[in-house]
C-alpha cells in the first residue's frame, strides 16, 4: 500500500468518525429538545411514556429487589461479622450508604435496564424502520422523534430513577428484615446507626447518576434502533450495538461522577 493511499483512508476514516460524533449530538439535542416539549403536546405519544414506565419501570421492581436484598445482605453478614472483630462494627453503615446508595445502586439498576429495555427499544424502533412504519409516520407529518423517541427517553429516565429509590429502600432496610432471620440486630441500633451516617448528599448523588444513566441508556438505544437501514438481520446487531454501547457509556460516566464527587 503506497504512502497516499494509506493516507487517504485514514483521512476517510477520520471524516466519517467525525460525521458519526457530529450527527450523534445532533441527535441528541434533537431529542432533549423534544422530550422538554413532550407535555406540552400530551396527546402525542402519552401512551408510549405509560407503556414504557410500565416495562421498564413496573416489570423490573421484581429483580430489582432481589438483588438489592443480597447485596444489602451480603454487606451486613461482612460486617458485623469480620469488622466487629476488628472493633469497627459502624463502618458497615458507611459501606451499606457508599455501595448501595452511591455506586452499585445506581449502576446494577442501569445494567438491568440496559438488559431489559436497552436491546427491546433498539430491536423495536429497528424492527419499524425494516417494515417502512417511520416512513410512514413522515408520510404523514408526524415527527419520530417526537412520537417515537421522546416518549421513550422521558419513560426510561423515570423508571431509573424510580428504581434507583426502590432499590434503596430494599438494600437498606429490606435486608435488615432478612438480617433478622439470620443474625438478629436491633431495630433501634440499626436504625440509629444508618441515620448517622446517611446524608441528603448521598440520595442526590444517587437520583443524579440515575437521571444520567436513564439519558444514555434511552438516548443510545432510540440512536441504534433509528440506525438500522434496509435488512432484518440488521434489527439483532443494533440490539447488541445499544447494550454494549450503553454499558461502556455508564460506567464512563459512573466513573466520571465519582471523580468528581471525591476530588472535587
Amino acid at each position: 500500500m503506497t504512502l497516499g493511499l494509506w493516507l487517504e483512508r485514514i483521512g476517510r476514516t477520520l471524516r466519517e468518525r467525525l460525521y458519526g460524533l457530529f450527527y450523534g449530538l445532533g441527535y441528541f439535542f434533537n431529542v432533549l429538545k423534544e422530550s422538554i416539549l413532550f407535555f406540552k403536546r400530551r396527546q402525542v405519544g402519552f401512551r408510549v411514556l405509560v407503556m414504557q414506565i410500565l416495562f421498564t419501570g413496573y416489570e423490573a421492581l421484581r429483580i430489582s429487589a432481589v438483588l438489592a436484598l443480597a447485596i444489602g445482605v451480603a454487606i451486613n453478614l461482612i460486617g458485623s461479622s469480620l469488622l466487629a472483630g476488628f472493633g469497627q462494627g459502624k463502618l458497615m453503615y458507611t459501606l451499606l450508604i457508599i455501595v448501595i446508595t452511591r455506586e452499585l445502586g445506581p449502576l446494577l439498576t442501569a445494567f438491568i435496564v440496559i438488559a431489559r429495555s436497552g436491546t427491546a427499544i433498539a430491536t423495536e424502533l429497528g424492527g419499524m424502520v425494516v417494515a417502512h412504519e417511520i416512513e410512514a409516520y413522515v408520510a404523514v407529518g408526524v415527527n419520530p422523534i417526537t412520537y417515537l423517541a421522546a416518549p421513550r427517553v422521558l419513560g426510561v429516565v423515570i423508571s431509573m430513577m424510580v428504581l434507583t429509590v426502590y432499590f434503596n429502600v430494599f438494600g437498606l432496610f429490606g435486608s435488615f428484615a432478612v438480617m433478622q432471620l439470620l443474625k438478629p440486630v436491633a431495630f433501634q441500633e440499626y436504625m440509629k446507626n444508618l441515620v448517622e451516617v446517611l446524608t441528603v448528599g448521598d440520595l442526590l448523588l444517587g437520583l443524579v447518576k440515575s437521571l444520567v444513566f436513564g439519558v444514555i441508556i434511552s438516548v443510545v438505544s432510540t440512536y441504534r434502533g433509528f440506525a438500522v437501514e434496509r435488512s432484518t438481520t440488521e434489527v439483532p446487531v443494533a440490539g447488541i450495538r445499544a447494550v454494549g454501547t450503553s454499558f461502556i457509556l455508564c460506567i464512563v460516566a459512573d466513573a466520571a461522577l465519582t471523580a468528581v464527587l471525591y476530588l472535587g
